[in-house]
Formats: C-alpha cells, structure tokens, sequence
C-alpha cells in the first residue's frame, strides 16, 4: 500500500498495484483447502477398502482434518496479524501440499490420519491470511467485489468437492485411485507457492497482541478429548476412561474461557473472548453453527458410505447424486440476504426447517423403497430441498452473527465462529458415524436409517435456536 498527498497535504492511501494478481493467487489456495472440506467424502469407502481400515479410522479421515482445523484457526489469525500475513501464508501453502503429498503416499490407516491432521492445521494457518490480507489490499466497493468473489469461490468448491473427488477416485490417474483426491493439491500447492513469492505483499497488524500459545494448547487438547471418545467409544464397549476424557475435554475449554475472562491488558488476545458470548445473537448463532454444520458432515460422510457400499454406486455415481443438494443451495442462497433483511430470523428458521425436512424426505425414500436398491431420483427432492434450506440459513448467519459483536472484537469473533463451524463437523463425523455403524452389521440401509434421526434433530434444534437470534436477524447498514 502506498500514500500520495491530497490538495491539503493529508496522506491518502493507494492501492497495492498487483493486489488483484494477488487475490487470486491467495484464491487458488484457499480453494484447495475449500475443496478438502468435502472432496474426500466420496472417496471414503474406497480408502477403507484399499487399507483396510476399520470404521472408526474413516470417521477419523474427516474428523481428524477438522479438528487439526479448528484447534489452530484462532491462534493462526493473531499470528498473521503479528508476524505477517505474507510469511503465514507461504508456511500453510507448502505445509498444505507436503501433508496432501503424505496422505496420498500414506501406507497405513494410522499416517493417513496423522496427515490429515497436519493438512487440517495448514489449511488452518492458510485461510485467515487470505481474509486478513483482502482487508487490507482492498477498499470500498473492490473489497466488496474481493469478498464476493471468495464467497462465489467457496460456494463453488462446496458444489463441486463432492462430485470431483468421485471423478478423482474412478478415473485412477496412474493406478493412484483415491490417491488422486490428495496428490492433486501437490502442484497447485506448488505452483501457488512460487507466485505468492512474487506477488503477495506483506502485511500486518501493527497493534496485533501477543497470541495465546499456551490457551491454543489447551483448547486443542479439549476439542480433541471431546472427540475421541466419541469416535472410539463404540468398539471399546463405551468405557469408564471415555466418559472421564469427555468431561475433561469440557471442563477443559470452559476453564479455558474462565481464565481468560479474568485476564485483561495482558497484552494477549483472548482465544475465547467471553465478552462476545455474552451477547445472545453471537453465542446463540455460534451454537446453530455448530448444530448445522454437525448434522451437515455427518450426513455426508454416512451417506456417500450408504450409496457405494450399499447401493453399490460408483464413487463418480455418488457425487453425482449429491448435486442435487448443490443445485438446492445455489437457488436459494442469492436471495438469502434479501429475505433476511425483509423477514429477519424467520428466513433462518425456515432454512433449518427445510433442512430437516428434505432430510426426513431422504430417510423416507430409503425406508419406503420396495425394490433391494432406492435408486437415485427418490433420493433426488429431499437433497434439493435440504440444499435449498442450507442456502437460506448459512449465507445470512455470518452477518447476523457477527453483526452482533463490537469492533474491537470482530476479528476473535469471526475466528470463533469458524472454529464452531469446523468443531461441529468433527463432532457430525464421530455422533452420525457413530450411530451409522452400530447398525452396520444388520445392513447398510438400516444404519443409514439408524443415522438419520441424529441429522434430523440437529437441524430440528438449529431451527428452535433461531428463535433466539436477533429479530430482524440483519443489523442496519449504516448511511
């Protein structure tokens, strides 16, 4: 960024000249992490298959990813904002493909898992740079068009990731199957690497505090204890250490928040700043986040498990299906805002509700099927009208979410909110797929069925919880 003086001699910042060149070097990578998110679900079973991997290790393919994610966010953004956006960057780009490279090569269950979770922590480092530096590149109507454009990206990422990693999977580029779902973010890595030396400028926060190394530590260690007895309970017969390691795991981040509520000009920034959980919309919006993403993940990872190993879909077959619940969202979510704006909270409810509904539709169509197979095209209208409803209530949560919290703590919101989002599809992986193979061993159908109504209540509660949210669900634009 640059100065030039006005007629009264006041400085007036210019433009970064290659800020769009820039952009959409940072755009590339934060697609590969975007496409992550949903790319590897379809390939799930044929991981499974080749590896012999036991259940619980394909709920960790995804839970894993997540939970490297979430625990690293938060402190990820401070550090951009101190040490530099630019430097940060670089790290989660090369670190991203070098951790794709180790689960494409990965020869056992065990070192795909470890490198999901590093790939999960890059990513995590990765994207708030993306933002961060956006915010400072741009200004006015193009930081809106930025914006804009990253959200059109990530909207595409998540209608495509399904259906790519099954072409992926089938094509077999090189004998390397699913392999393939990882080895491609080798060169794009690569590539993005080299042109964000050239292109992406430096910046950072010159008031940026001190993060939190030791609450990171802390917050990862719970969310993890959280998890893993959810994940491994089931083949364990639900032991006493389980139950002892997932009130550790609360009693851990909530003694995380108490410490730092009683920590002020410390010169750190807060992981959990409880100020901001005081206002009802922000916790109320994060809890619906949490829940809609639970129910989201869980339902995806069973279901294209359902549709292979069940139904014996190819995994390019499976992705297909799923588009119907793309084309649902993208009819619905350019409106979004506009109905918000007009019918506040209710447009959100209503989105949970459709939701929950187009999912009571799916589990309707596996039941009430008379023939061995359901077949595709009944599945076909309850994933559009979930599709539909997930565009009515995601694209208007992040404003009314953060909307609801002050200036000074806008940043540490947006980083909570993330996390919740990240949080809740770890916690879908293990209670969906939890649910999902106790009911295995008496047929595929009958688990999807036994998952259902876990995804179903998700999306049922997120809708109640909506009542909670502000009024008109979308703060005032000022002048």
């Amino acid at each position: 960024m640059t100065a030039t003086l006005t007629a009264t001699g006041a400085p007036v910042a210019q433009p970064h000249p290659r800020r769009w060149a820039a952009a959409t070097v940072m755009m590339v990578a934060a697609l590969m992490d975007l496409l992550d998110g949903t790319i590897v679900n379809v390939a799930v079973p044929s991981i499974g298959r080749d590896l012999h991997a036991a259940q619980s290790t394909l709920q960790w393919l995804v839970s894993a990813y997540l939970l490297g994610f979430a625990a690293t966010l938060i402190v990820s953004g401070h550090l951009g904002d101190r040490l530099g956006r630019r430097r940060l960057f670089l790290l989660g780009t090369a670190g991203f493909g070098l951790a794709s490279l180790g689960c494409g090569i990965a020869q056992a269950p065990g070192q795909l898992i470890a490198a999901r979770a590093v790939q999960g922590v890059m990513a995590a480092v990765l994207l708030p740079q993306v933002l961060g530096s956006f915010r400072t590149l741009f200004q006015g109507r193009e930081r809106g068009a930025a914006f804009g454009v990253y959200g059109a990206v990530a909207g595409f990422a998540s209608a495509i990731g399904l259906l790519l990693g099954g072409v992926l999977t089938d094509a077999d580029l090189f004998g390397w199957g699913w392999r393939s779902v990882f080895l491609v973010n080798v060169p794009v890595a690569a590539a993005t690497f080299a042109a964000g030396l050239v292109l992406v400028p430096s910046t950072k926060e010159r008031s940026a505090g001190r993060p939190d190394v030791f609450g990171t530590l802390v917050l990862a260690a719970g969310l993890v204890a959280i998890v893993l007895p959810l994940v491994q309970g089931r083949d364990n017969g639900w032991p006493l250490w389980g139950w002892i390691c997932l009130a550790a795991g609360v009693a851990a981040v909530a003694g995380l928040g108490a410490y730092e509520a009683g920590r002020h000009g410390a010169g750190r920034v807060p992981l959990l700043p409880v100020r901001a959980f005081r206002l009802p919309a922000f916790s109320v919006g994060v809890l619906v986040q949490l829940l809609f993403s639970l129910g989201l993940q869980g339902f995806f990872l069973v279901f294209a498990i359902w549709l292979q190993g069940g139904e014996g879909y190819t995994p390019t077959q499976a992705g297909v299906v799923t588009v119907a619940f793309s084309a649902g969202s993208l009819l619905t979510a350019p409106a979004a805002d506009g109905l918000a704006a007009r019918f506040g909270r209710l447009v959100l409810g209503a989105g949970a509700l459709l939701m929950a509904a187009g999912s009571g539709l799916v589990w309707a169509a596996v039941n009430g099927a008379s023939a061995p197979h359901t077949g595709a095209w009944p599945l076909v209208p309850g994933l559009v009208l979930a599709g539909a409803g997930l565009g009515l209530l995601v694209v208007p949560l992040v404003n009314v979410v953060l909307s609801a919290v002050p200036g000074d703590l806008a940043g540490a919101g947006s980083g909570i909110f993330s996390t919740a989002q990240q949080f809740g599809g770890a916690l879908g992986a293990a209670i969906v797929g939890t649910a999902f193979f106790d009911g295995a061993p008496h047929g595929l159908t009958r688990a999807l069925s036994g998952a259902m109504p876990w995804v179903m209540a998700a999306f049922v509660l997120c809708a109640a919880l909506c009542r909670g949210l502000p009024r008109r669900a979308v703060a005032a634009q000022e002048g």
